[in-house]
């Protein structure tokens, strides 16, 4: 009895399965596109503080990222400035001890927190969200965006930095050597935040109450963030099996003689309701030289799209239209608006138009058209 050979089309098929399962494993393990936490020095996103750290790189400073643990910071050295932005776990006492005494050696700690009640020793009061001036210790104003619901309360020996009619956003206190600087809006320091109103300059205010040789950004405080996704949430085994089942399938349907695409219709269906007649009317009135009945039906059509999209009246003169034009194409010159527009009805009340001025005008024409069908 003769056995049955394999068709082209079967060997193909499962070529294509062997080398799909030999790559899938290849293609699930390789890196995926890091997710940046928030307020990570070394994110390029929106809520990252990539911006800041360039910007001090750019400026002469040595500054580094601190992922190590409090305990590891050096307290040989000094004028070292650590900043430390909306930590994600409050430090534990050792922890905390250890950033202490990094200050008493003679180095700041910049804090940024929104609340920072529960570290340092420090206390906070709940207050109305507020829009209005900062004012420096100089009583130089800024204008911010102040969206943080807690105020500082500074202590006797505590010097205010910044302040606004609600109370404390930013002070300094001594600790031994050093000094720790708290201020409540760490959100002026984002990449979309930082050049916004004056979030810049009152960094960089904060800033320069150290004359530090080194910056230190903590990351150290951000580690213990773990987005979940799709890829971490399910076990690798899974995945393998779930993208071999998907590609197993559309094999199986390429297999069977399943076509994916357009649908052609032939052209004798649409022939009779395609824009061969718009042509041919158009041809019509170009060879008739009929310009301005054609300008006159334009108007017409724009005059009705005025009434359905912008619910101006029809009868309403092109010349009184120019505030609506105004008022919807903020990006159009007035002068051109105003030019369009009161040139169009001594136009249309010609008997006879050249092809010059009908050529200009129906570009107008068109021009408002899209103007009116956009908005």
């Amino acid at each position: 009895m003769q056995k049955k050979r394999l068709t082209p089309k079967t060997w193909i098929g499962l070529s294509l399965f062997l080398i799909v399962l030999l790559f899938s494993r290849y293609l699930l393990v390789q890196d995926q596109l890091k997710e940046y936490p928030i307020f990570a020095s070394d994110s390029p996103s929106p809520t990252g503080v990539k911006a800041f750290y360039t910007y001090l790189e750019k400026g002469n400073e040595v500054v580094k990222r601190w992922t190590e643990s409090p305990s590891d910071l050096s307290t040989t050295s000094e004028n070292q400035l650590l900043i430390m932005l909306e930590p994600y776990f409050i430090p534990t006492t050792e922890e905390l001890g250890a950033y202490k005494e990094f200050m008493n050696s003679g180095n700041t700690i910049l804090l940024f927190k929104q609340n920072p009640k529960g570290m340092f020793e420090l206390e906070t009061e709940p207050v109305e969200t507020n829009e209005g001036l900062i004012v420096d210790k100089a009583d130089h104003a800024y204008s911010a965006e102040l969206l943080e619901s807690f105020r500082l309360l500074e202590q006797t020996d505590d010097e205010v930095l910044l302040s606004d009619d609600l109370g404390t956003i930013a002070l300094q206190r001594s600790y031994g050597k050093g000094n720790l600087i708290v201020a409540n809006s760490p959100s002026w320091m984002m990449n979309s935040e930082l050049l916004t109103d004056d979030h810049l300059a009152l960094i960089l205010t904060l800033v320069s109450e150290v004359d530090s040789k080194t910056i230190l950004f903590d990351e150290y405080i951000h580690s213990s963030d773990s987005a979940s996704t799709f890829f971490t949430i399910f076990p690798r085994w899974f995945l393998l099996l779930l993208v071999q089942g998907t590609l197993f399938t559309l094999l199986w349907l390429w297999i069977l003689g399943k076509r994916f695409g357009p649908i052609f219709i032939p052209r004798e269906e649409t022939v009779r309701f395609s824009d061969e007649g718009l042509r041919a009317l158009a041809a019509w009135y170009l060879k008739g030289r009929r310009y301005h009945d054609s300008l006159v039906i334009q108007a017409d059509y724009v005059k009705t799209l005025l009434q359905e999209r912008w619910r101006i009246p029809y009868t309403m003169e092109w010349e009184n239209l120019t505030d609506h034009f105004k008022q919807k194409c903020p990006h159009l010159h007035k002068d051109e608006i105003r030019e369009m527009l009161m040139g169009l009805t001594p136009m249309l009340s010609k008997e006879k138009v050249s092809k010059q001025d009908y050529l200009y005008w129906s570009k107008k024409l068109e021009t408002i058209r899209k103007e009116v069908e956009m908005r």
